[in-house]
């Protein structure tokens, strides 16, 4: 008798092909689409170009995971998580923001939605013998491991999965690249094939992120500071819009070479920032991260390296094991570093762990301004 797999489908070309690959394998597949988000119930219309549209984003979504189930003859359901969500992934997000963190939304959704709410109700109601996401990693015996595509690799988002969790999902697309899947799209003419990749906040979509953010967190003007010279450079709408590195939207023209941020002080509601001649303020080279969760059963603690943010190129890492999971990481000097985001800790291509980014040191000065 086939195993029943219920796969995350969210209207896009990767769960679309996942579908198809599993029921090539053998299994009997089930569709699971997530609501997850509520414009009008959570408030959200400052920064939502889309609020007035008659189809929302997330409806149009679901019209497209249900002609690629319909295509493939397979049944798709529909649940919502909105409370979960909200209470699980976005007060999160907005209580980091409120302290001057920058959080990653994209890894408390996997953590508590994708991999929990989702998992309990195929396991529990739809009686899954797997439950499948359209995510670029791969889980073996379950360890986390990156996707074969280097370019869309999401292991760095799937560090805070615990062993049981990916024990029991199967990632169809783990030995793909994204060329490979919209091929297979094109061949069987699926109804997504051509369409574009989502971005924007995890179920939430595109936003003016600092806009969107004033529905939760009212706006606190104050200065801008060259932290050089101490001399007020501008002004911002609230310093904790802003993230360690940012050159955008801090709206300084007239000035010879162009201000990033360093820093902020939210009891002063003032916004520290540096030119070029100063990288030295984005520096650091040692860091302390909390709630590490150890994935990894065994690894090469001389073989070790992290990403501090998803983009980010392997850096070469030394990690120490403290109490309380906590880590201690030595590093290399990096720029803007960044409380509140995940290090994510790998041997090769074996993710060892993950863990939220708490202090950052240079040659083990505390940097206090962040």
């Amino acid at each position: 008798m086939a195993k029943r797999v219920v796969l995350g489908m969210s209207g896009g070309v990767d769960s679309s092909v996942c579908a198809h690959l599993l029921k090539e394998q053998g299994y009997e597949v089930i569709g699971l689409f997530m609501r997850n988000w509520d414009s009008f119930l959570n408030n959200d219309f400052l920064g939502n170009e889309d609020i007035n549209q008659n189809v929302c984003t997330q409806e149009l979504d679901y019209q497209d995971a249900k002609r690629v189930a319909e295509q493939l003859n397979i049944p798709l359901y529909r649940v919502d998580f909105v409370k979960e969500y909200w209470d699980n992934v976005f007060n999160y997000l907005i209580e980091e923001y409120k302290i001057g963190r920058t959080p990653n939304p994209d890894i408390f959704c996997n953590k508590y939605i994708k991999f929990k709410s989702f998992a309990d109700y195929a396991f529990e109601d739809l009686k899954a013998d797997y439950i499948a996401m359209g995510h670029y990693a791969d889980a073996r015996n379950g360890e986390l491991y990156r996707g074969l595509d280097p370019n869309k690799d999401q292991s760095y988002f799937l560090a805070q999965l615990s062993n049981e969790q990916l024990s029991k999902v199967i990632f169809p697309l783990a030995n793909l690249h994204k060329t490979e899947i919209r091929k297979i799209a094109e061949d069987i003419n699926l109804a997504t094939a051509k369409k574009k990749d989502s971005t924007g906040i995890c179920f939430i979509g595109e936003r003016r992120f600092t806009k969107f953010l004033e529905n939760y967190i009212p706006a606190q003007p104050g200065n801008i500071i060259d932290i050089a010279n101490k001399k007020v450079v501008g002004k911002h709408v609230g310093a904790m819009y802003y993230t360690i590195g940012q050159r955008k939207g801090l709206n300084l023209g007239g000035y010879e070479k162009p201000y990033f941020v360093v820093g902020h002080n939210l009891d002063k509601k003032e916004i520290y920032v540096a030119n070029e001649d100063y990288k030295e303020y984005l520096l650091s080279n040692k860091m302390i991260a909390i709630n590490f969760n150890k994935i990894a059963y065994e690894y090469d603690e001389n073989n070790l390296t992290a990403k501090f943010r998803y983009r980010q190129s392997d850096i070469p890492v030394k990690l120490k094991l403290l109490d309380n999971d906590q880590i201690e990481v030595q590093y290399p000097d990096t720029e803007a570093v960044t409380p509140g985001q995940e290090i994510v800790i790998y041997d090769g291509e074996k993710v060892v762990g993950g863990a939220i980014i708490d202090k950052i040191y240079y040659n083990d000065e505390l940097k206090t301004y962040l």
